[in-house]
């Protein structure tokens, strides 16, 4: 950590180029001796990923980045934020703290926060980072956080961890014993310092698999930001063997989708059927990665399309987590039937059919845009379909 990079001239150096061509930076180089312009453009890309992903550390003074990478692997704060929401008490510990984002949010909601980083480098950036963002109440230890459970006589009120998926298991099924610490082989060790563990894993994660492979799963919440999944959260109760809970989000500017089921119920529920009515519904990607399917028709009172479509309809209007469409027409899936439509521009969703998107629009030449929105899919006899909608939410 060179901190003569947060000297006034420099970091206005790094302000004024953050839209600048970094190749040309670095061919032209800076005329500062006591950092290389390497290190400065390596501040340049990192504060610039940032701007929208960590708006407070983006917008605070002397906050010194590390590589890019890291930017990239960390939480954004409105992740942070939602997780740090779902838990409170008087200590936590981050085993794998990496930059620390999840860390502030948590030191807003608990009394003591520790930060346990491996990379002595990264854990004296967090540090500093906390001394300018005035978290106070955050420890910062260079250590892995693992061995630093199995020497200390601490006990928590939540432990926290992020698991790293191996480099060597590329191209495998994604399994949590191909992580970062292996919190399966791990688990009696946590459990022993806490009774109340919250896992983040990637989206690629299986739910069925993730289960497997823990114990005391209370509730998983799938955390969607703008339509696209981010992270699963796993919260482990100690001594926990009852009905897993699933919490979907899907967080917007404006307000946020919820909702919410149990694993039982949806195994034991059926969806009713029926063909497209008078509107159509998409759930939103955090409900399609839960599984939910039979639970949204049930809940919600809607009638699925087909048992393998994933598609919503009814009658009357209603508040639906997930796109809302008002149908125009419904006509079988062939060009003569399509082209009555006369529809030359659209968006085009496909559900359980068998041509991709490119293809359709090859086919038919529809340009992409407009204010159309056809789906291609499949109704409850089995029929090749095209519903043709405009788009309400």
């Amino acid at each position: 950590m060179n901190k003569t990079i947060l000297n006034i001239d420099i970091q206005e150096f790094i302000n004024l180029n953050l839209n600048s061509d970094v190749n040309t930076l670095l061919l032209k180089g800076t005329r500062f001796d006591a950092v290389e312009t390497k290190e400065i453009i390596e501040q340049i890309e990192a504060k610039k990923r940032c701007e929208k992903k960590l708006p407070t550390w983006f917008t605070s003074k002397n906050i010194y980045y590390p590589n890019k990478l890291n930017i990239e692997q960390t939480s954004s704060e409105t992740t942070a934020q939602y997780k740090s929401e779902l838990i409170s008490g008087q200590s936590i510990i981050d085993l794998t703290g990496g930059f620390g984002v999840d860390c502030f949010y948590f030191s807003k909601q608990f009394k003591t926060v520790t930060h346990c980083e491996i990379n002595e480098s990264l854990s004296k950036i967090v540090k500093h980072n906390y001394k300018q963002l005035g978290a106070h109440n955050i420890e910062t230890i260079k250590t892995d956080g693992i061995e630093y459970l199995k020497t200390s006589g601490k006990k928590y009120d939540w432990i926290y961890v992020d698991p790293s998926r191996r480099h060597d298991s590329k191209g495998k099924v994604f399994f949590l014993n191909d992580c970062l610490p292996n919190i399966p082989e791990q688990l009696n060790l946590i459990l022993k310092k806490t009774n109340n563990i919250l896992i983040k894993t990637s989206p690629l994660l299986d739910i069925s698999i993730g289960i497997g492979e823990l114990k005391h799963v209370k509730t998983i919440h799938i955390v969607a930001v703008n339509n696209e999944v981010k992270e699963l959260l796993w919260v482990l109760e100690n001594g926990y063997n009852d009905v897993v809970t699933i919490e979907t989000v899907n967080i917007k500017k404006e307000t946020n989708d919820y909702f919410k089921f149990s694993i039982e119920n949806e195994k034991q529920i059926e969806s009713k059927y029926s063909k497209p009515l008078t509107y159509l519904y998409e759930p939103n990607s955090a409900i399609l990665k839960s599984g939910a399917f039979h639970s949204i028709s049930y809940q919600l009172n809607v009638f699925k399309i087909h048992r393998h479509s994933h598609l919503y309809t009814s009658n009357l209007l209603i508040d639906f987590p997930g796109r809302i469409f008002k149908i125009e027409s419904i006509v079988p899936y062939n060009k003569k039937e399509l082209k009555k439509l006369g529809i030359k521009k659209a968006n085009i969703t496909t559900r359980n059919f068998p041509e991709s998107v490119q293809n359709i629009r090859k086919k038919f030449n529809i340009k992409d845009g407009g204010s159309n929105y056809l789906f291609f899919t499949t109704d409850l006899n089995n029929n090749k379909i095209i519903i043709s909608t405009f788009k309400l939410e």
